[in-house]
């Protein structure tokens, strides 16, 4: 639709809103309107109302449609008082206009499906190499909806309408549906979870590297039900291993590949019981340092928890919160760097700078810990302090791949989940496309001939977005109705529960008076938490590599790292690769692929 057009649609849709005396639409060059007779003419825009600027934000193109805020990149309108009938007159003049003028062919349909479908063949070529690397990206709340969201905010972010848009785990060739639960809980959390998809073993909730057989909260439970994870087996096979998240590096997804605790929250002993001190039980940050103490790049946030209690932070100073939590007096900086060979060069760091400005190639071990407690949003991220995922990821993989036995790495976008916690969709989504950009560097950096990827998620939450917004609406726009009920206006994403529920004068929020375009806004929930929930619903896991194509169907998610190390020839289940090296095939990827065939039980 041309500009002048579309101008035309919008003045007969205002008239349309006139002639009904409903709310106006205000606008910058009013001048160019159809007036309406005196008697219909509504009263000037309060100080209520909200400007094209208010539904606007940096991160979104202006060029995009939002018919919730009824802006256009040529600015055209001032400011908006949201109306049914306005809104559904303006939405149905301008549908036509949202689609681009390719997908009007329908050929051009046609050759998309078989594009897709040549490539879907060249798949019966399996891949049956031994991956010599493993990487797992772990989007920590990262469930079905959210990865959607997230794909149109990636292409809304390059100035495009956002639903054709492909992630990097979109191109991955292999898709499975993973079952979260923990063995005590329908609905699960991220340390019983971790210890399914990095353990092999499904566990009680709140519990990080033991079995089911340990209690939340009860030390003396743990004893004898310790499970061990897949970066412990990759360093048994000589492999090289390292942990990067969002989040503190003692919090429940990292700490179940090193740790064995029977509650996440004993982040250091200051957090823990006296009765589980006096069992002997340790807290998870002196677990860091010294289960596996060849741990060769660790990175996230969690620095107050390796220090002695009141120790000011080297950043925050000021701020006491941000200092050392230590009953033990131990500094676990110093135990870290005390337990690497001196031959090796070992290297703490607090910031972006020190981080960016080593030499990878002179580096054997890494220590980065760039926050207190969790890292900062991406919204947030102070540049000169604070690297980004992908910026950490870039540089473990170009320590770690140094080593010829390969490498076994964890990344989590772990702040997705806590942005969906705050009722904050705008953070997590952007945690989300960050963790994305990872993937990609991380795919730039190796290859699929050598190292399985595997993307997946712990757990969902009670995020959804909808509400039949029209192509390249806003994904953080209103839905282009009102309800029918309250007569209110929306945005399209809402939480089945959360902080996001609020009532002003016995009724429910009206979303047009507040800026729900704000990093830190809070969308609507329908019953009313302090923190949302998680969801319960299966989650995504994308695998490209050697034996990705095991990762298929629904599975229970303990078998995640089965598969890895499956096809890393590490762990327990190493008969295919005994068998393959006695048959003198450097690269057992035949015998690999009859195996594999076979039901896993019988290689056990």
């Amino acid at each position: 639709m041309s500009p002048a057009a579309e101008l035309g649609c919008l003045r007969g849709a205002r008239a349309l809103a006139w002639s009904l005396g409903l709310d106006p639409v205000c606008t910058a060059g009013a001048e160019s309107w159809p007036s309406p007779p005196t008697e219909l003419r509504p009263p000037p825009c309060s100080e209520h109302q909200l400007t094209v600027d208010h539904f606007s934000s940096s991160s979104t193109p202006t060029h995009v449609l939002h018919i919730s805020g009824l802006q256009r990149g040529s600015k055209l309108l001032g400011c908006a008082m949201i109306s049914p009938f306005l809104v559904l007159a303006i939405g149905t003049c301008l549908t036509n206009s949202l689609v681009p003028e390719k997908e009007k062919d329908p050929n051009y349909w046609r050759t998309q499906a078989q594009l897709t479908l040549k490539n879907a063949l060249e798949l019966q070529k399996l891949n049956t190499n031994v991956a010599k690397n493993v990487i797992m990206f772990l989007g920590d709340g990262m469930g079905v909806s959210t990865v959607t969201a997230a794909r149109i905010l990636k292409g809304q972010l390059h100035h495009e309408p956002g639903e054709e848009t492909r992630l990097e785990m979109d191109k991955f060739p292999f898709v499975a549906l993973s079952k979260t639960y923990n063995t005590n809980a329908q609905v699960p959390d991220s340390a019983g979870t971790a210890t399914a998809y990095l353990c092999g073993v499904k566990a009680n909730e709140g519990t990080v590297g033991v079995s089911a057989a340990t209690e939340r909260t009860r030390c003396n439970t743990t004893r004898g039900n310790e499970v061990t994870s897949i970066l412990r087996w990759a360093k048994e096979a000589g492999k090289s291993a390292g942990i990067v998240t969002t989040t503190r590096v003692n919090h429940a997804t990292p700490s179940a590949a090193y740790a064995h605790s029977a509650d996440r929250d004993w982040y250091s002993d200051n957090e823990m019981p006296r009765e589980a001190l006096d069992q002997g039980c340790k807290d998870i940050a002196y677990q860091l340092m010294h289960n596996i103490k060849d741990i060769d790049v660790i990175m996230g946030g969690g620095r107050k928890y390796m220090f002695p209690k009141n120790k000011t932070d080297v950043e925050y100073r000021m701020d006491e919160k941000a200092g050392g939590t230590r009953l033990d007096g131990l500094n676990l900086v110093d135990i870290w760097k005390s337990f690497k060979p001196k031959e090796k060069h070992s290297y703490f760091v607090w910031n972006r700078t020190e981080l960016l400005s080593l030499n990878p190639d002179g580096v054997d071990y890494l220590l980065g810990l760039f926050e207190p407690g969790d890292m900062q949003y991406e919204l947030n991220r102070n540049n000169v302090t604070d690297p980004s995922l992908s910026e950490m990821v870039g540089v473990a993989i170009k320590i770690l791949k140094k080593n010829p036995k390969g490498f076994f790495l964890l990344v989590e976008g772990g702040r997705i989940d806590h942005g969906h916690h705050e009722g904050k969709a705008k953070q997590a989504l952007h945690e989300a496309v960050e963790m994305d950009r990872a993937i990609g560097r991380a795919g730039a950096m190796t290859s699929l001939e050598d190292t399985l990827t595997v993307v997946t998620a712990d757990h969902s939450h009670v995020f959804t977005f909808g509400g039949y917004t029209p192509r390249g609406n806003s994904i953080f726009g209103l839905a282009p109705m009102v309800s029918d009920t309250d007569k209110k206006p929306f945005t399209a994403i809402l939480y089945g529960n959360g902080p996001g529920y609020k009532v002003v004068d016995g009724e429910r929020e009206n979303v047009s008076m507040v800026d729900y375009a704000h990093n830190n806004y809070q969308a609507q929930s329908a019953v009313p938490l302090r923190h949302e929930t998680h969801g319960g619903e299966d989650v995504a896991v994308f695998a490209k590599g050697p034996m990705a194509h095991l990762l298929h169907g629904v599975h229970e998610q303990n078998y995640i790292p089965h598969v890895m190390a499956y096809a890393a020839c590490i762990g327990a289940n190493l008969d295919h690769c005994a068998r393959a090296a006695a048959a003198g095939s450097p690269t057992p990827g035949p015998l690999l692929l009859l195996l594999a065939l076979l039901p896993l039980g019988t290689l056990f």
